[in-house]
């Protein structure tokens, strides 16, 4: 059995916020009368909830049904709109992929929509470095299930779950995974786990978490 780093998406890989923003707020305007505006710091909001949250978060004026519909249509055209476009990549992390690829297997664990985790792997062709992943978007289950899962299905002894929100940290003790705060995300840890302020301090910190 080995032993394995899961990452969270964003505020630990990437920053999508912006492209995100512009490809809801395109199919707000055009499909829902333009009912709101959607904003990078609405985005940034509710990253690392699932999209039934987001869907709750963003759009209570309509009812749940309405919104989580509205939130799909929006889910997908992020997902194209980024395939094209990508978003912005943390410093050093090909490098610090690279790296660690040699020594661990690495997987992604997200909130997120169907298809959001393959667009990020087909435009920046990533897809080498990641041996599995998991979203809400495929089982409808939250991180914390989706992380046990991954651990389970890839004969994992142990795991370290790198995540930027008290949601992650939550989610990795549910699960059985250790946790490394990417304290350069979007979040704050409500936790004295490590963390990192830059993606090349990671190595680092794994030595002292999985030697």
């Amino acid at each position: 059995m080995e032993k394995g780093i899961i990452f969270d998406m964003d505020g630990t890989l990437w920053d999508s916020s912006e492209n995100v923003a512009r490809s809801w707020d395109k199919v707000i305007q055009k499909e829902a009368g333009g009912l709101r505006r959607i904003t990078r710091e609405d985005i940034k909001r509710v990253m690392g909830h699932t999209m039934t949250e987001i869907a709750q978060m963003l759009f209570p004026m309509l009812d749940l049904k309405e919104a989580v519909e509205l939130t799909d249509k929006c889910g997908l055209a992020e997902n194209e709109y980024l395939r094209e476009h990508g978003g912005v990549l943390y410093p050093d992390l090909e490098a610090t992929l690279k790296t660690l690829a040699k020594r661990y297997p690495l997987f992604i664990v997200s909130n997120c929509q169907k298809g959001y985790i393959e667009a990020f792997l087909e435009f920046y062709r990533f897809g080498g470095y990641f041996r599995d992943f998991e979203c809400f978007g495929n089982t409808g289950e939250g991180k914390a299930v989706n992380i046990e899962r991954v651990i389970r299905r890839n004969g994992l002894k142990e795991a370290v779950y790198v995540g930027d929100i008290q949601g992650d940290y939550e989610a990795s003790v549910k699960a059985g995974a250790k946790f490394i705060h990417a304290a350069y995300g979007f979040g704050t840890i409500e936790s004295d786990a490590p963390r990192i302020m830059r993606l090349p301090e990671l190595e680092r910190v794994l030595d002292t978490l999985l030697f």
